[in-house]
């Protein structure tokens, strides 16, 4: 394990997983402290309290995070009376963009509620035999009060210029594509509970994977690998529109993406990413010709679902580290994106787009990009939003910003105290 990594944890787990009734709301059960946070549709896990934690950074984040998932997994006691993807030992994580990004993390909560497919569970985790909790309601999240928006160090007039700058290089040829992200500032008046954003996000975009690890938030439409019983599944997201609220002009809207040149080359770019990668893993794979239109409520999105079949043994994780970047959060070639975006965005990503999800001792797991994302800072009084657009030839800078200012609606919205 490398010296970037910082490992807390005392001792060989005990794991106890138990069925439950159905505990209603998840997010309405987490204490505002220490809450781990993956949903989807009303279902998925909710963690609080540390059992296990690892922190790493550097270009070994992954493989750190690997080995120390193995050995933690290989060594506990484990009573899982549910046997569901998500009952027994798990861990949520999420990880930097880059390498040289701090805050990847592995954490191992006490106490996990989950749900899926209308069976409900508690898992406790700890040094000795557990008992089960009483899982009941937390109380009400303090909704977020004074909030203001700024733009981040690069204003949106400078962002475009280096849009702009990004088309320049592409039509030079040093590459295809690339992903340029902004931020923008949010201040509140109080410290956030981040269960309030959490909530609204869950609520407004049930399709979505709404997250929370280590004050990183957001609610992804992107599953970067799912692994479940030897099954692969990776969504990919690229070629994007804004909603207009007006069903018939959304639907025009939606065929017109669907026969976008410059849309359609930024996607294929992304599954063509997707698809090499995890082709070594896999014995068989399914790739569509063609993407389907993904509707939410504030954009489409181009979208094609890519599956294979297992034959090497990797975990979710493995398979994660393998796709991260995709073409569709850093460009193409990745290489030559990477250090473009490096050289010309004036951002710390943080781990915006970095995987973020959860993974269980089997190896099985999910893990979404942290899109649709923010970072909560300092007191908790300062939070920054993240978008990032994918730039090909036939960008515009002033149609770039204008997506990038819709996908930064649902954490905007997340965070505005609501009358």
């Amino acid at each position: 394990m490398s010296n970037s990594a910082v490992v807390a944890e005392i001792g060989p787990l005990v794991v106890r997983s138990a069925p439950i009734e159905d505990p209603g709301e998840l997010l309405a059960l987490l204490p505002r402290e220490d809450s781990l946070v993956w949903v989807h549709g009303g279902d998925g896990l909710v963690g609080w309290g540390r059992a296990a934690e690892l922190r790493t950074s550097g270009s070994g984040r992954f493989a750190d995070a690997s080995t120390w998932w193995s050995e933690l997994a290989r060594h506990a006691v484990v009573r899982d009376d549910v046997d569901v993807p998500g009952s027994g030992l798990v861990a949520f994580g999420s990880f930097a963009f880059t390498d040289d990004a701090e805050g990847s993390a592995l954490v191992v909560p006490e106490i996990v509620v989950g749900r899926r497919d209308g069976v409900s569970w508690v898992t406790v985790i700890g040094l000795g035999i557990p008992s089960l909790p009483e899982i009941r309601a937390a109380g009400t999240p303090q909704q977020p009060v004074g909030t203001a928006f700024a733009d981040g160090p690069v204003d949106s007039l400078t962002w475009q210029g280096l849009v702009a700058e990004a088309v320049r290089r592409i039509e030079a040829g040093s590459l295809d594509k690339v992903v340029l992200a902004r931020d923008l500032v949010a201040t509140v008046d109080e410290p956030l509970d981040v269960r309030a954003p959490l909530t609204r996000l869950a609520g407004d975009y049930p399709s979505c994977w709404t997250f929370h690890v280590d004050g990183f938030f957001g609610s992804t439409p992107e599953m970067l690998v799912r692994l479940e019983r030897g099954l692969v599944t990776s969504r990919v997201l690229a070629g994007t529109i804004r909603r207009t609220g007006d069903d018939t002009h959304d639907l025009a809207l939606a065929g017109s993406l669907a026969r976008s040149s410059k849309d359609l080359e930024e996607h294929e770019y992304a599954v063509r990413s997707v698809a090499d990668a995890l082709a070594p893993h896999c014995t068989s794979m399914n790739v569509p010709e063609a993407p389907f239109v993904l509707h939410l409520p504030n954009v489409m999105h181009l979208a094609t679902d890519v599956t294979g079949v297992m034959k090497n043994g990797a975990s979710a994780l493995t398979l994660a580290a393998s796709l991260h970047p995709s073409a569709a959060v850093g460009g193409t070639p990745t290489a030559e994106a990477v250090a473009l975006i490096r050289e010309i965005e004036m951002l710390d990503r943080g781990r915006y787009a970095g995987p973020v999800g959860w993974i269980g001792a089997s190896g099985d797991g999910e893990w979404g990009i942290g899109l649709r994302s923010a970072q909560v800072e300092g007191d908790g009084r300062t939070v920054r939003l993240f978008a990032g657009c994918g730039i090909v030839a036939d960008s515009v800078p002033a149609d770039e910003l204008a997506e990038s200012n819709a996908k930064l609606i649902p954490v905007r919205d997340a965070l505005t105290p609501q009358t």
